[in-house]
């Protein structure tokens, strides 16, 4: 099955040079969307996705339809390699069931690997820095009193979680951390016993 994707980042932006490409090339299915590709939650990609099996194709326009960033796209097309899914972007002339096609397709996973790299460096490197000027990385820690609180107002099951967080002030996500951080503390000294 072929089946295409079309976006666009804005809701005043049209489609109609993407679809007139693709209509051209011809599909069985397609999918198209209003929303920024630097969105990580686009419903409409997630549906063609799913959508795909083995021996499908995916068409785009262009790459950039796809993921604004080079390692969001090799995700995604490594993605579609796992599935057995052929990949055709139009304007970029790929097409990953020619030779020609999976070369790309390996010169880009290079240069995404590569940018992984670089970035891995940075941080690193960044982190380093901080730490030499006194500074430490990572989130501030929760205070222990507000979070032993935070534990209490939950164990006695009288509130909701977004009302402990707002009388508490400390997030849900520290709130269930600790929880399950208390619950493996618990788990670990029955183990011993």
């Amino acid at each position: 099955m072929k089946i295409a994707y079309a976006r666009v980042s804005t809701a005043d932006q049209s489609l109609d040079l993407q679809m007139d490409s693709l209509k051209k090339f011809g599909y069985d299915r397609i999918y198209t969307e209003k929303a920024s590709g630097g969105k990580d939650d686009r419903p409409e990609l997630a549906k063609a996705l799913e959508m795909l099996r083995d021996g499908d194709t995916l068409i785009v326009y262009k790459l950039d339809r796809l993921a604004r960033s080079t390692l969001k796209l090799i995700e995604t097309l490594d993605l579609l390699t796992k599935k057995g899914v052929e990949f055709i972007s139009l304007s970029d002339n790929i097409d990953t069931s020619t030779s020609a096609g999976k070369a790309m397709f390996g010169m880009m996973a290079v240069f995404a690997e590569f940018e992984r790299s670089i970035i891995r460096e940075r941080t690193v490197a960044g982190l380093e820095a901080a730490r030499a000027r006194g500074r430490k990385g990572g989130r501030p820690m929760t205070d222990k009193k507000k979070l032993d609180k935070a534990i209490k107002l939950h164990e006695s099951e009288e509130f909701t979680v977004t009302q402990i967080e707002e009388m508490t002030g400390v997030s849900k996500g520290s709130l269930y951390r600790e929880l399950n951080r208390r619950k493996q503390g618990k788990i670990k000294a029955y183990e011993t016993v």
